[in-house]
């Protein structure tokens, strides 16, 4: 399974929402960083039990950016009741992101 793309539309769906702690990937096209996380995230995707991965392209919801206070990317925020409950910031190996997550879960 690849991470689901989220956009303003979709946020209060598929992150607010949701009954089981998403891990929200801040990203652009163009971000090279953002590029070398894409396989980590990927992974964590396919192997999901009891959250859900997800990305948010900066470029179509700033809105979204700035109420998070999103000023770098790559951003990894991870979501518990629809209420951000960590943060990374830079590109992260997966323990680092899973250890994220650990707290949600």
């Amino acid at each position: 399974m690849k991470p689901i793309l989220v956009n303003s539309h979709s946020f209060d769906a598929e992150v607010r929402r949701s009954s089981v702690p998403v891990l929200l990937d801040f990203y652009a096209d163009w971000c090279g960083p953002c590029r070398l996380l894409a396989p980590t995230l990927e992974a964590l995707a396919a192997e999901a039990e009891g959250y859900k991965v997800a990305k948010l392209n900066v470029d179509t919801a700033p809105e979204l950016c700035e109420e998070f206070r999103v000023m770098s990317i790559p951003t990894v925020i991870v979501f518990k009741n629809g209420e951000p409950v960590a943060r990374a910031v830079g590109v992260r190996p997966r323990e680092a992101l899973l250890s994220l997550l650990e707290g949600a879960l």
